[in-house]
């Protein structure tokens, strides 16, 4: 299909160390691209539709009154 010159000038021209210089620096170039969008990436914004809401832990019962929580630090009695 293609001619033994042709296939010889496209090898040439790819293993130039020109051609492999600036595909380093495009190749280098993406990776910080994409660094940078991923460091400055904005959270999703908030959906259309509504999400479930979430099942939360039923509260523990208060815990039963002793003379340390009853106000009576001193110890006084009252009348």
């Amino acid at each position: 299909m293609f001619s033994k010159e042709t296939i010889a000038l496209l090898i040439n021209v790819i293993s130039s160390w020109q051609v492999i210089a600036v595909t380093s620096v495009i190749v280098l170039y993406f990776f910080l691209v994409a660094y940078v969008a991923r460091l400055y990436h904005r959270p999703r914004s908030v959906s259309v539709f509504p999400s479930k809401p979430h099942k939360t832990a039923k509260a523990a019962p208060p815990p039963a009154e002793t003379p340390e929580t009853t106000g009576d630090e001193l110890g006084l009695e009252s009348e």
